[in-house]
């Protein structure tokens, strides 16, 4: 029951006291991401697709780091700063899971870390 830290340097770094994802017993924990751009490190525009297709990017960098595919997500928690995004949002996410969805969760929050329009976190098992 060995627990393993998973950084890859296609996702952006953690902002705060935290790892990107930490693998233990066959299940992949993946924090919540925002729309960075690993390689230029900045945010992308205040786009809601944009955005979403980011973060997913990102989610799905942290997954081959660690061996996963998005067909072994399993639950994932969407957080939006404003509903109205919900419909554009579901559009990009329908492109990442397309079949076998996993369970998911949304929440409209007040703010999100430097100024995200969405952030969205992931669990994933062999």
């Amino acid at each position: 029951m060995m627990k393993q830290i998973i950084h890859t340097k296609n996702a952006p770094a953690a902002v705060g006291p935290y790892s990107q994802a930490v693998e233990i017993n066959g299940m992949l924990f993946i924090s919540g991401q925002v729309p960075v751009n690993p390689i230029s490190g900045k945010m992308v525009d205040a786009d809601i697709s944009k955005q979403s297709t980011q973060v997913l990017e990102n989610i799905g960098a942290i997954l081959e780091q660690a061996g996963y595919t998005y067909a072994q997500v399993v639950k994932t928690t969407c957080l939006l700063t404003d509903m109205a995004n919900f419909k554009a949002m579901n559009d990009v996410y329908a492109s990442f899971f397309k079949i076998e969805q996993p369970a998911r969760a949304a929440f409209a929050v007040k703010e999100l870390p430097l100024g995200a329009l969405i952030e969205i976190e992931a669990i994933a098992v062999k």
